[in-house]
């Protein structure tokens, strides 16, 4: 078995290499947008944007949990109200649609909404119809964050969608690559523990770093 226990050193790190991979002439004169789905997915990504002018965003997402395990995602839903089930997992549980669809409202209201009046003032997540789009994560456990983005993104018909991640599950970048232009990875890894593993240093993201860099976009 391969080890690849802290491969990259931080953000910056990841970052960097990622820059080798990404092809950033047409990220830079295509006006790719970049699109975290978590708040260090929003920091790599300013990380890459460096000085180019690029517009940078952030889609939030909540996860929905079985009933009777609150550490088991079962779906997601978006701020855009996109919702991605996780059919196998649901049809094993035998979880009612009703369930879900409750819970997704429900954080909608109460998590996401939240995050978009504290994050971006009230600002809702700008339409990307006809932009060329880069999603971008520190790394993907169960792909949930980046499919139910891929999701939200692909309903407002943009001309193209990429994701940029440093480290994946393989069986993650397998389903990923069906729907996207491409996906930019370092590392797909067939025993994909966690993703804090990867990485040397991995900080939380502060609230006012958050803020500050949604605040540019304004």
């Amino acid at each position: 078995m391969k080890q690849y226990k802290n491969i990259l050193r931080d953000r910056h790190d990841a970052a960097k290499k990622l820059i080798d991979v990404i092809p950033m002439q047409k990220f830079k004169d295509e006006a790719w947008k970049i699109v975290a789905v978590s708040s260090g997915g929003l920091l790599l990504g300013s990380y890459i944007r460096g000085r180019y002018l690029n517009k940078l965003d952030f889609l939030f997402s909540e996860a929905i949990m079985a009933p009777n395990n609150n550490e088991c995602e079962i779906a997601r839903v978006s701020e855009n109200e996109e919702i991605v089930i996780n059919e196998e997992l649901v049809s094993s549980f035998d979880i009612k649609y009703d369930y879900i669809y409750g819970e997704a409202r429900r954080k909608h209201e109460e998590e996401i909404l939240s995050c978009v009046y504290q994050y971006r003032k009230g600002r809702h997540f700008s339409s990307v119809a006809g932009e060329v789009v880069l999603l971008i994560d520190e790394g993907s456990e169960t792909g949930s964050k980046l499919m139910s983005a891929l999701k939200t993104v692909l309903s407002e018909n943009p001309k193209a969608v990429y994701i940029a991640v440093p480290v994946i599950p393989s069986d993650v970048l397998e389903s990923l690559e069906v729907f996207a232009d491409d996906v930019f990875f370092l590392y797909d890894i067939d025993d994909y523990v966690e993703t804090q593993l990867y990485y040397e240093e991995l900080e939380p993201v502060d609230d006012e770093t958050i803020e500050k860099l949604l605040e540019e976009q304004k």
